[in-house]
């Protein structure tokens, strides 16, 4: 996920303010042993988009609790620090810096949306420190706009161009759509980078895009643009956005009688798009998303199950799996390359191939992209329901 951000300069004043003052964080283990595993937590816990960082927290949570039970990784306990980034991109630098600088730890999980991540980036870099982000879909994460490989930045999502892929060859092989209109967030990073994927792979199936229209974050007034949608009669729409948008969009869409297939990404999975939206004006949506909990597969259903143990039989959504995820991927590459040095880690996390986990099995490529398979999910009735899966 992404949110987009400015570039930010870092200077002495700053990392000393941050020194002093950046105490918003927790310690699981309560004291700091010299024979526990660092590993910092920095998610959007507040701010717009803290239902990503929030679903995200408890699935590290979950398998920090899980893994210490089990004897730690190599027999060390794991104190995860956590800091809230406030869903911005300064404070997820200043959570980075004093996460390296002051707590020392061995890894960072964390942000959630790409543009908090790719705000950690160059500190993580510049500090040898591994940095591992969920859920942060943007291409750019891992990669910069030279082409460089941000050596040190990981990612347990699939990218955004893969969403997009994914929901025009569903719109044009399973829907049998030959129109479709595009809706997209025009300041957001994540919006555009999905629908751009979106036209290209629908245009070369045979698909014509009929309607291209956009709005910004914190609209909530679609019914103009809406309607300029409906006037071109599309077969079906997609909207890649985030839920606080969306919900709103899907409920002004039906009561205009549009009626018509909507479609997005990993955006709307959250619980407020349903209270949002409303249940019934989901019915006919669909999104990609990156597992669903309905998903008869053993792996799966075994971490279902301990979810709803832990969160009061609350079923976990998407950002809850790639949260336990990453922690189990940063495991594994402890454990392979037999040592909690960064570089090592590092390595290790670049050389992963065919790791099992909740949310597919992975295999790291040469860009830091994880090559997993994807879910499509259908709403109805307010509830997602598994659709199909489709590989990469």
């Amino acid at each position: 996920m992404k949110k987009k951000f400015a570039k930010l300069l870092l200077t002495s004043t700053l990392l000393s303010g941050i020194l002093a003052g950046c105490a918003a964080g927790g310690n699981d283990s309560g004291s700091s042993s010299d024979d526990a595993i660092k590993i910092g937590a920095n998610f959007e816990l507040s701010g717009p988009v803290a239902s990503y960082g929030q679903s995200n927290m408890k699935g590290v949570e979950l398998a920090v609790e899980e893994i210490n039970a089990n004897g730690g990784i190599d027999g060390k306990q794991i104190e995860l620090i956590k800091v809230d980034n406030k869903s911005e991109a300064a404070e997820a630098t200043n959570a980075a810096i004093k996460l390296t600088s002051q707590d020392k730890v061995t890894a960072i999980i964390g942000a959630s949306t790409s543009g908090n991540t790719v705000a950690q980036a160059q500190i993580a870099n510049d500090n040898q420190t591994v940095l591992l982000t969920p859920s942060g879909t943007s291409p750019n994460v891992t990669v910069n706009d030279d082409g460089k490989v941000n050596e040190f930045v990981f990612r347990t999502s699939f990218i955004d161009p893969f969403q997009g892929t994914v929901a025009a060859n569903f719109a044009a092989n399973e829907l049998k759509v030959k129109n479709a209109a595009v809706f997209a967030d025009n300041a957001s990073d994540y919006a555009k980078g999905l629908a751009a994927s979106f036209k290209e792979t629908f245009e070369a199936a045979g698909g014509t895009i009929v309607a291209e229209e956009s709005y910004v974050a914190k609209d909530t007034d679609f019914r103009s643009t809406l309607t300029r949608i409906k006037a071109q009669n599309p077969d079906f729409i997609f909207i890649p956005g985030y839920y606080e948008e969306v919900g709103l969009i899907v409920k002004q869409a039906r009561e205009m009688g549009i009626t018509v297939p909507l479609m997005g990404g990993d955006g709307w999975d959250s619980p407020k798009l349903v209270e949002l939206a409303g249940a019934e004006a989901l019915n006919n949506t669909f999104i990609t998303n990156h597992y669903s909990a309905e998903d008869p597969d053993e792996t799966i259903q075994n971490f279902v199950k301990m979810f709803k143990e832990k969160n009061k039989d609350a079923a976990p959504d998407a950002f809850n799996g790639l949260g336990y995820d990453t922690v189990y991927l940063l495991k594994d590459a402890i454990e392979r390359a037999g040592s909690t040095d960064p570089v090592a880690i590092k390595d290790a996390l670049a050389e992963t191939k065919d790791l099992r986990l909740v949310t597919g099995v992975v295999t790291i490529d040469e860009n830091h992209h994880p090559i997993k398979t994807t879910t499509v999910l259908e709403y109805k009735d307010g509830k997602t329901v598994f659709k199909t899966k489709i590989n990469p």
